[in-house]
């Protein structure tokens, strides 16, 4: 059992995952924040890889990743980073990006640079699900590494019960069919497919990301799901002058 099942298995709700741009709002940031995120309590956390054309991300994160590469960040340095980061935190850590850096990095070697951290998942929402299992499953499976799918609103039951079946830690329920960083409250619609998706009775759990900023929203999504994903708003907080006091005080913003 991996970091993220243990996780979900001891916590039934409230899980609070934080993500943020690696390099971002500085090239040694990324030990930093994942230090004082685990300080915070804070139940999981997703570390983006920077890419030039996040395309399912905000302005907000866009200019993240922007900035993160001009201060030199790739994702050779990222695991160079994250090589003792389990001297640091045993809160179970998940690496978000897209599939181009992954391919000119190599399969195979982000596979192995994933076990020699201890990064313990994977999102990479512009992988198509037949080429994970082709490509990836397998060594997955060997290595217990959990592979995050995204779901959204016009996702059809068949493919929902397809990701259920493939998937290992959690399922990200995406709250609408939008970009990162929309600011709104729930809607009656939203609502609805929450509940949908809680009907499904899924093998796995359930974790709401898109949207989700404050305390509020956090608390309105825990009421749908396992727990919320934040990361626009949370990266908006983070300055650059004292990134410990930044990080602390935004999360204590949310509980």
């Amino acid at each position: 059992m991996n970091r993220i099942n243990n996780l979900f298995t001891k916590k039934k709700k409230n899980i609070l995952s934080i993500y943020f741009t690696a390099g971002y709002p500085h090239i040694n940031a990324t030990k930093e924040i994942i230090k004082t995120l685990d300080e915070c309590g804070v139940d999981m956390i997703e570390v983006g890889i920077p890419f030039s054309d996040p395309i399912a991300d905000g302005s907000v994160i866009q200019e993240s990743n922007n900035l993160a590469i001009e201060n030199g960040m790739n994702i050779s340095l990222l695991f160079k980073q994250l090589s003792n980061i389990r001297k640091l935190t045993n809160i179970p850590i998940i690496l978000m990006g897209y599939i181009n850096p992954v391919y000119q990095f190599g399969y195979q070697n982000f596979i192995d640079q994933l076990v020699s951290c201890g990064i313990d998942g994977v999102i990479l929402p512009d992988l198509p699900l037949d080429d994970y299992i082709l490509s990836f499953k397998e060594s997955f499976d060997k290595n217990n590494l959990s592979y995050i799918s995204l779901i959204c609103p016009n996702t059809s039951l068949e493919r929902i019960r397809t990701i259920d079946n493939i998937s290992k830690g959690f399922i990200y329920v995406v709250s609408s069919s939008s970009i990162t960083g929309k600011k709104s409250n729930f809607s009656d619609d939203q609502v609805e497919y929450f509940n949908r998706i809680s009907r499904l009775k899924l093998i796995n759990p359930t974790v709401i990301g898109f949207g989700i900023s404050d305390k509020k929203t956090y608390d309105n999504a825990c009421k749908y799901s396992n727990g919320a994903i934040i990361g626009t708003k949370f990266i908006e907080s983070v300055s650059k002058n004292n990134i410990k006091e930044s990080v602390k005080n935004y999360i204590s913003s949310i509980r």
